[in-house]
């Protein structure tokens, strides 16, 4: 598969596009189907493919501020190719990805700064279809508990209705002390058969 990136430049000067074949986890695996890689053959591959994207790398002079000024918090789901999905460009966005794409106090924190010293400024949020969390309960914590003698600091942030939850984590963001911009934030839910995003309804 052959990608085309666009590079982002400062004003009046041309765009270029860097070209890269990329072959992806299905088409590259020729263990059988089912079967569970190596771990260490696994980061060996990445590391690999590092080498080859350095080869070819140049820098492309940004800086750590997000060109559209704009933070995504989404599911870690790998099915989920964000940047793809929406359209984004290398140094468009913050990405913030957790399981579930849930408003924790760590993604207030990564949002606060993104937002008080990189400059970012609308928050969009996503959840999806089929997501693990809904598969589970806060009970995982107590399983833990009994597996390895201590109790998690942390929530599961389990849900059952993924729409509900959506709103949830806008609210949280709303009403965050340490946010400055919290007029633009938007939740959908990304279906996952579809590719297709469904916006959510605060109220």
């Amino acid at each position: 598969m052959t990608l085309f990136f666009r590079s982002h430049h400062k004003t009046g000067t041309p765009v270029t596009s860097t070209v890269m074949d990329m072959t992806t986890s299905a088409s590259a695996s020729t263990a059988p189907e089912g079967a569970i890689p190596d771990g260490g053959a696994v980061i060996d591959r990445l590391v690999d493919a590092n080498e080859q994207y350095a080869a070819a790398f140049a820098d492309p002079g940004m800086d750590a501020r997000p060109v559209l000024h704009v933070a995504v918090v989404a599911c870690m789901d790998a099915r989920i190719d964000l940047h793809a999905a929406l359209g984004l460009e290398l140094g468009d966005c913050h990405t913030i990805r957790n399981a579930g794409g849930v408003v924790t106090d760590d993604v207030i924190r990564s949002l606060t700064i993104s937002q008080r010293k990189l400059g970012t400024r609308s928050v969009i949020l996503i959840h999806h279809t089929g997501c693990g969390l809904e598969a589970i309960t806060e009970d995982f914590r107590t399983e833990l508990e009994m597996e390895v003698g201590q109790r998690p600091a942390w929530a599961v942030e389990s849900f059952r209705d993924v729409d509900q939850d959506v709103r949830q984590s806008m609210q949280r963001v709303r009403t965050s002390p340490f946010l400055l911009h919290t007029d633009d934030v938007r939740g959908f839910v990304f279906d996952v058969k579809t590719g297709l995003l469904r916006e959510i309804d605060p109220a």
